[in-house]
């Protein structure tokens, strides 16, 4: 069994979304949601072409927030023109309707494309990045965490694939990591994988997550 970061309501709502596809053309198209959470979706209908990593606009009603997508429908399964995605803004909250507590919620992953290795937490950390070759540290804020990595936020994005030292605040604790960039967004942020994760900054890492499911139930 797998784990999503909260408990999602299958609701059937309009939205439109928009952005820029892989081919880089703009589009705009009316879809729906499959379900919702505080923080995240399972789109339908989609007929853009974006991958995961894509950032994209989705308005409901006069409700209107930036959301990464967090995977991608394969073509010939059960979830074509399906697509989840995740509020970068997530004080931004665009659904008209009440929704259960948010925290960790057990799940079976239905393909290869639908899944984590680990389950990812809304946060806001201050972290301190130390790019290879790079003497300057770069101060940044992360806005999503797991026992695997993180979403930092900054402008001008490192280049997908750059080696890094990672000064990761938790509450008072700091951790020193190792990572990579997974993936890089120009004007959000990057995607960082945590590398060669000691036992005892795992367990750190895990009672952190743990603290933070507790305050939201």
């Amino acid at each position: 069994m797998g784990q999503r970061r909260e408990p999602r309501s299958e609701i059937t709502l309009p939205v439109r979304i928009f952005g820029t596809d892989a081919a880089g053309q703009v589009f705009s198209e009316s879809v729906s949601t499959a379900d919702i959470s505080h923080s995240g979706a399972k789109l339908s209908g989609v007929r853009a072409r974006v991958t995961a990593g894509d950032i994209i606009g989705v308005t409901h009603g006069k409700n209107k927030s930036r959301f990464c997508v967090k995977w991608v429908g394969q073509p010939g399964t059960p979830e074509a023109g399906q697509i989840g995605v995740l509020n970068i803004t997530p004080e931004k909250y665009i659904w008209e309707t009440a929704l259960p507590s948010s925290g960790l919620d057990s799940f079976k992953p239905k393909s290869a494309s639908d899944r984590r290795h680990q389950p990812r937490l809304k946060c806001v950390n201050s972290v301190q990045l130390h790019p290879e070759g790079q003497a300057a540290p770069i101060w940044g804020k992360a806005i999503d965490l797991s026992l695997g990595g993180c979403f930092v936020e900054m402008s001008i994005p490192l280049e997908p694939g750059t080696r890094l030292k990672i000064g990761l605040w938790l509450s008072e604790k700091k951790l020193l990591l190792s990572g990579k960039v997974v993936n890089s967004r120009p004007g959000f942020g990057i995607g960082v994988q945590f590398l060669k994760v000691t036992a005892e900054d795992a367990e750190q890492l895990q009672i952190f997550l743990k603290s933070i499911t507790r305050l939201r139930d």
